[in-house]
């Protein structure tokens, strides 16, 4: 099979299919957040400016981790660092810059709408958008597969030598399972009046954990891997570490307190 093609032309504009997976994805992301903020009562007319916000810094931030991850390549090809399209985001580095960045938004724009309450609407999104994204942007550019292998499932990439291991398919497949544990994790906690927080606990702890053994298994060394794997660990601790302390907290509250606990209404001060 040869590689999927990483650019076309339409006339004289030159197309490159990793910017329009993004494009598609941040759709994805924003229009399934919105459903999660509507079907929950709150208010979206906010959204899109913050959304903008989002989307500018978690590009730019993915950008300058992954540039300064690999400093010795762009300091040589320095003409290489504004390339985006050929790949090369951290997803840590767009975490870092966004994730911030958008609950300052949101409190701005939303005031009613608490920070933990944001987070658990938000974080299923994000691991389904990180699925997706994988099937529409690292499948879809240069150099996106893992290590070389001989295995049937090997696929070819543009930009690397031989079939690779498909590993943009490995990690949207993880990510989709996870995606299902923590819809249904949701679930529970909503019916049963657990801890607000422990979604957005729980998904951070399983995505690290994956991307922990993405690098270890699939990826090779020249992926800046043992600092991936170190990021990803600590993803992992603090997100179950977190959770669990929520449910410990939950458990040693009187039962009383549970309406206290619950999401505040739409237009209600926190």
């Amino acid at each position: 099979m040869r590689p999927i093609p990483v650019v076309f032309h339409i006339g004289p504009l030159q197309v490159h299919t990793y910017g329009i997976g993004l494009a598609l994805t941040f759709w994805f992301a924003y229009r399934y957040f919105a459903h999660r903020l509507a079907r929950a009562g709150w208010r979206t007319d906010w959204l899109w400016a913050t959304f903008i916000w989002i989307v500018v810094s978690a590009i730019v931030g993915a950008r300058v981790v992954h540039v300064v991850a690999n400093f010795g390549y762009y300091s040589q090809h320095p003409g290489d660092i504004f390339a985006i399209w050929n790949g090369g985001l951290s997803s840590f580095g767009g975490l870092a810059f966004a994730v911030p960045i958008g609950f300052a938004s949101a409190r701005r724009r939303c005031p009613e709408l608490r920070a933990r309450d944001a987070a658990d609407l938000v974080a299923p999104v994000l691991v389904v958008a990180w699925a997706v994204g994988r099937l529409l942007g690292p499948q879809l550019m240069v150099a996106g597969g893992g290590k070389p292998t001989h295995q049937w499932f090997g696929m070819y990439y543009a930009g690397e030598v031989g079939k690779r291991l498909p590993v943009p398919i490995f990690q949207a497949v993880e990510c989709f399972a996870i995606y299902l544990l923590v819809i249904g994790v949701e679930r529970v906690v909503r019916r049963r009046g657990g801890p607000v927080g422990a979604v957005t606990g729980i998904a951070a702890g399983l995505w690290g954990l994956s991307r922990f053994f993405d690098e270890y298994l699939w990826l090779g060394h020249d992926n800046g891997t043992d600092a991936v794997e170190i990021a990803s660990l600590c993803f992992f601790a603090i997100g179950l570490g977190v959770t669990g302390w929520l449910f410990w907290r939950d458990r040693r509250r009187p039962r009383d307190t549970a309406e206290a606990r619950a999401p505040l209404p739409v237009g209600t001060s926190s």
